[in-house]
């Protein structure tokens, strides 16, 4: 058996390609005498990040002068994942998918927060690149799967010989929430090495094999803002496109129509956001909408932004459900988000169509659309799809 491990440069899947190059198969991979395990490493070069000239002053202060960080697609971590493969004696190979990432998304996410939601792009990295793309990539070199340094655990069910998707071990460090979108044949062809162990054990493993990046911090969460900023990456984005934004102000009302003030363009806010609203009445106010039909910029008080339930399209089904079925599940509206307790209703069938509605049976804090919402059965991920509108 081939495996082909998707490495990035930093200690995690530097971690799970020195597992699997040990021929130490996890329970996901049976070890067999007569099929030895093979390890090749990929690294997929998703995003220059030379690309937006403007934006190397910011992205170099905060690293090395003259080094752009990113994560997952600078120069430095693509020479981390070839040290630590030459240190592990696997042939190591570079794929270019900078124009599949910039298309399936880069662009979405800049037309996403322009139509005033607030995307998650590495639900749809995972999705469109690293588990499409990817698996395509090394199912066409000869791999027979594909590892990850994602914390999270894939098991085929005996019965049905469908593959079901579990939150890891380490719950602190789950990855799961990102990984809803995938289908059958993507998890039928993925292994996650890391999925029983936790962060201390991985850092602990890279430090007794001696990996050369034992020591290596964490990688930040979006690869392509390395900057923080969504607001300068969009900007910068736009103008190296040719394409200039009109002036978008527009009026910051209360929910009962009261105007505050003027806003500096919808895009520059996220539900939940306290600071930067330019407006101040004695008491906090944040945002609780973002009203595109009139161009206006709702704000309240904290216990404003609670809501109940919400419509999410683009349904996944892990576990499948029928259109017209009603589950129970724990709902996560966000990564960091503690999953709670919620009905599910799937009112259309069909993966990339499917529509659910979604009522919480407490009232959740900024409900946010263009997050993904993910329904969990205890650690078992069950599906997803994205958050559409609050109602």
């Amino acid at each position: 058996m081939t495996i082909a491990v998707a490495m990035s440069g930093g200690v995690d899947s530097s971690t799970a390609a020195a597992i699997l190059a040990e021929n130490n198969p996890t329970a996901a991979v049976p070890a067999r005498a007569h099929d030895p395990l093979q390890v090749v490493g990929l690294t997929m070069q998703l995003w220059n990040q030379r690309t937006l000239p403007r934006l190397q002053g910011l992205q170099e202060s905060a690293t090395t002068p003259g080094h752009a960080s990113g994560r997952c697609c600078s120069l430095d971590d693509v020479y981390d994942a070839r040290r630590v493969a030459n240190f592990l004696g696997i042939p190591y190979y570079v794929v270019n998918f900078e124009k599949q990432f910039e298309q399936g998304v880069v662009r979405p996410f800049v037309e996403q927060y322009l139509a005033g939601n607030t995307p998650i792009p590495c639900s749809l990295c995972n999705t469109e690149i690293k588990f499409e793309q990817f698996i395509t990539t090394a199912l066409g070199i000869g791999a027979d799967r594909i590892a990850t340094g994602h914390y999270a655990r894939v098991l085929q069910d005996a019965e049905t010989g469908r593959y079901r998707l579990f939150a890891a071990r380490d719950h602190s460090k789950d990855q799961s929430y990102f990984l809803f979108g995938l289908a059958q044949e993507q998890l039928a062809h993925s292994i996650f090495p890391l999925g029983d162990l936790t962060k201390n054990e991985v850092r602990r493993i890279a430090r007794e094999k001696s990996l050369p990046v034992a020591e290596k911090p964490e990688s930040q969460e979006i690869c392509f803002v390395p900057s923080g900023s969504y607001r300068e990456f969009i900007d910068a984005y736009l103008a190296e496109q040719g394409v200039t934004l009109e002036s978008s102000e527009g009026e910051v009302i209360t929910t009962a129509g009261k105007v505050l003030a003027e806003h500096r363009g919808l895009r520059n806010y996220t539900v939940g956001q306290r600071k930067g609203l330019g407006v101040a009445i004695g008491a906090p106010l944040y945002v609780l909408e973002l009203d595109r039909a009139h161009n206006r910029l709702v704000v309240g008080p904290e216990q404003e932004l609670l809501r109940s339930r919400f419509i999410v399209r683009d349904v996944n089904w892990i576990r499948p459900v029928a259109a017209g079925e009603s589950i129970e599940a724990a709902v996560k509206i966000r990564n960091k988000h503690a999953a709670a307790p919620a009905r599910v209703d799937a009112k259309s069938g069909g993966r990339g169509q499917a529509e659910a509605y979604v009522q919480f049976a407490e009232p959740q804090r900024a409900i946010t659309p263009g997050q993904a919402a993910v329904f969990f059965d205890k650690d078992e991920v069950l599906g997803g799809g994205w958050i559409a509108q609050v109602v």
